[in-house]
């Protein structure tokens, strides 16, 4: 039992440490514009480069300092991060972010919304809900509090798509190219038929 149990600690710390030096690779040898996703899982477009929080925290700037200047990073994408934090983490995380992007740069951030339509939903992504990871998850944003939170790291918002108090759906057309989120009104499968079963709140912080 503690044989296998030493194994699976040794498997792990190989993989972040191989997680670690392909960062640090990419980041090295990136001529053109610094795309960064935080807390991928390994999901990432072509031209991002992927990053996890056991050597890139947003709640430590200090990691971020091992690979960037201050107001060295383009842009950066978060899909379902923010509501793995607490209400004070996120803005923490979300002061770290406007630290190291360069003005003019942008942070594009998807979260479940708290003012979804459906009932069903909002009990699969709460927290405790019975949705995929939501065991893990601290707050349930809405449109104002995400924006707030942003905001007051000094972030311009741009609201993309969100429900409001009246369960009214509001989409502002964005471009994937700036940040492609899956769990989206066109790009989830589950709207397939048409209906809004599976939406996140995506807005973006603009650092003018």
């Amino acid at each position: 039992m503690i044989k296998k149990t030493l194994g699976s600690i040794y498997r792990k710390l190989y993989k972040n440490a191989a997680e670690e030096r392909a960062f640090r690779k990419r980041i090295d040898a990136e001529k053109g514009p610094i795309k960064l996703v935080v807390g991928s899982s390994g999901v990432f477009d072509e031209g991002w480069i992927p990053s996890e929080a056991h050597f890139l925290n947003l709640l430590d700037e200090k990691t971020w300092f091992n690979y960037f200047k201050e107001g060295q990073v383009d842009c950066i994408l978060a899909e379902h991060v923010w509501e793995h934090l607490t209400p004070e983490e996120g803005k923490k995380a979300a002061q770290v972010c406007f630290k190291f992007l360069k003005k003019g740069g942008w942070i594009r951030v998807a979260v479940p919304d708290g003012f979804h339509e459906k009932p069903e939903y909002i009990e699969y992504v709460r927290p405790g809900g019975h949705g995929a990871g939501a065991d893990d998850h601290k707050i349930l944003y809405n449109y104002k509090t995400f924006s707030d939170t942003f905001s007051q790291a000094g972030f311009q918002i741009e609201l993309l798509e969100y429900f409001d108090e009246n369960k009214e759906f509001h989409h502002n057309e964005w471009d994937p190219a700036k940040g492609f989120i899956r769990r989206s009104e066109k790009h989830d499968q589950r709207n397939a038929n048409g209906e809004l079963n599976y939406t996140s709140l995506i807005i973006d912080g603009i650092k003018a």
